[in-house]
């Protein structure tokens, strides 16, 4: 099932990071994440100790910066322990700076799915 990405990063997730904002904490850092595309849009979400926060926009503060296209994000949703290396090693999700905070990602979409 397509899920709704705006929906996701502009209300799920917030709530996510609300109800749950210690195991938030534990992914550490600062994601910039750009998904292009019909639906698609970018956000800056603050999962460090300053945060948890997820914004619309690009305030250029992230340490990764990650980029794929709304159809490989539906991929991604879908299974993201096996399909971001899918993904990355395919060269459709593209990833800027700290490569192993990009590995921490999937657990966001842990942290949506228990709330």
């Amino acid at each position: 099932m397509a899920v709704d990405i705006q929906k996701l990063f502009n209300e799920e997730i917030p709530a996510a990071l609300a109800k749950q904002p210690d195991v938030a904490k534990q992914i550490g850092g600062k994601y910039q994440i750009n998904v292009t595309g019909e639906g698609g849009g970018e956000w800056f979400l603050d999962a460090s100790d300053s945060g948890p926060k997820i914004e619309q926009g690009n305030p250029g503060a992230a340490e990764v910066t990650i980029t794929l296209s709304a159809e490989d994000f539906q991929t991604l949703h879908e299974n993201p322990q096996a399909n971001s290396m899918k993904l990355f090693f395919a060269g459709k999700l593209k990833v800027a700076g700290n490569q192993m905070l990009a590995m921490k990602l999937p657990k966001l979409f842990q942290l949506q799915g228990a709330s």
